[in-house]
């Protein structure tokens, strides 16, 4: 984030992740522009290594009001790595967090600003209904119940990014230095006066759903990796247990061939090889959920930058052009 005496300061800056989204900027600017209007704003696009023309459309919108900035980084970084680099390179007093699809809706910002009045540092939207695939509103519902039990802090149930952050809270998340980064747990565990709203949240405004299934999978194990010790904890409960059954099974062969209830011929090859398949693969699990922490803890070292900002609409690129 650039500051100076000269450089004039918004009340609120909105910051919008943006991949591949040309069939819904335009929309988003339109409904944007209403939403916003009487406030003193500034909205923060973050291109996220699109392939299409979302970069020349935020570059569009740029040109035609310089309340609307486009930050582009070198490639596609990730959904969170693009709200942490609006986040950085916002320039208002508070920040609202939102996805360009209109998933979340702008009208709704209002409501979300109402809130923080009433003195509350972080106001996030909390989903009373969601519109989409049945099967994912029902992986999206298991998630955040199996998070909410395991987590060390207290995530709030069906709360995503759509989120107000008041100057304190700012300044709060960018100062984590996580590569493997969930944003709403970041925003959990900072603290603050936080508060909830119930909201909608609407299918895609146009064009296809860019959270494939597969990075689902990979920003759910974000989460429970990245706040809960529980994953390691259910290894040693499984060792733990393993460890008792296999000495009470000792214990009841010795007491059945000492009492002569079994012989000395080879029997029981059925059992033997199932339990060296269940132990195999138990061992196996642990090993992967022990790597699963360990490749975090290999990315935290190599001490990599969250993204990289290739450009940006201001006419110059930015002071700090990578986030340690």
């Amino acid at each position: 984030m650039k500051e100076s005496d000269s450089k004039h300061v918004p009340d609120l800056s909105v910051v919008a992740p943006v991949y591949n989204e040309s069939q819904c900027l335009l929309i988003l600017q339109e409904r944007l522009a209403k939403a916003l209007e009487g406030l003193d704003y500034e909205v923060v696009l973050v291109d996220d290594g699109s392939t299409d023309v979302s970069r020349k459309l935020i570059a569009e919108f740029a040109r035609q009001d310089r309340r609307w900035r486009g930050v582009f980084l070198a490639r596609n970084f990730g959904h969170q790595a693009a709200i942490t680099a609006g986040l950085d390179e916002a320039s208002g007093r508070a920040v609202i967090i939102m996805d360009a699809d209109l998933q979340d809706r702008p009208e709704d910002i209002p409501r979300l600003l109402e809130k923080a009045h009433e003195g509350f540092d972080i106001v996030y939207a909390r989903r009373a209904s969601r519109r989409g695939n049945p099967f994912k509103r029902a992986c999206y519902w298991f998630f955040y119940r199996l998070l909410a039990g395991v987590a060390d802090v207290d995530i709030p149930v069906d709360a995503g990014d759509f989120t107000y952050l008041n100057h304190k809270a700012l300044q709060a998340l960018r100062s984590f230095p996580e590569r493997n980064r969930f944003v709403r747990g970041l925003r959990a565990w900072a603290g603050f006066k936080q508060t909830g709203v119930d909201l909608r949240r609407d299918k895609r405004a146009a064009g296809k759903r860019k959270y494939t299934f597969g990075k689902l999978l990979g920003l759910a194990a974000d989460a429970v990796f990245s706040f809960s010790w529980a994953p390691l904890r259910l290894v040693s409960a499984m060792g733990a247990l393993s460890v008792l059954v296999s000495i009470v099974y000792l214990v009841v062969v010795l007491y059945l061939r000492f009492t002569g209830a079994i012989g000395l011929e080879l029997r029981g090859w059925t059992t033997i090889i199932f339990l060296i398949i269940a132990f195999g693969g138990l061992t196996l699990l642990a090993l992967g959920i022990i790597g699963e922490y360990i490749g975090r803890i290999y990315d935290e070292v190599k001490q990599r930058p969250v993204y990289i900002i290739a450009d940006t609409t201001d006419g110059d690129k930015s002071d700090s052009q990578e986030s340690a």
